[in-house]
């Protein structure tokens, strides 16, 4: 990296910190920014991990089920992240009383299985 490179610069542990304040799109984009952050990125557990555990509160089964078949942290939290977003909608009644499949926003579909369905489903019966 130029001189403003502050990965380069600062101990691993201080840009991890930073890194850290990161949302999960932010991280993806600071990944792919240079081949060093890319590297102190990828290589950080930590990072991924702490947003696979905030995800998880949504999606528990599919995290640990990820988890269990050996996804790393990073590949748990990508394949669980917009399914998370979309079901926490889903379970909080976004979509209890839209009059027409016209109503439903862009972004309220994502591939879900049976599941995840049911979950949904169960809450929107409780309401």
């Amino acid at each position: 990296g130029g001189p403003a490179d502050f990965v380069a610069l600062l101990p691993p542990e201080v840009s991890s910190r930073i890194f850290s304040d990161l949302d999960v799109e932010s991280l993806c984009h600071a990944a792919v920014t240079c081949k060093g952050w890319h590297r102190v990125i990828e290589s950080n557990d930590r990072l991924w991990r702490h947003h696979c555990l905030s995800v998880r509160a949504v999606c528990q089964r599919e995290i640990d089920c990820d988890r269990g078949n050996g996804y790393s942290w990073k590949i748990t939290l990508l394949r669980n992240y917009w399914k998370s977003k979309v079901k926490q909608e889903w379970l909080s009644g976004k979509y209890s009383n839209i009059p027409s499949q016209n109503s439903l926003p862009e972004k309220s579909m994502y591939p879900m299985d049976v599941d995840t369905w049911g979950e949904i489903l169960e809450a929107e019966l409780e309401r």
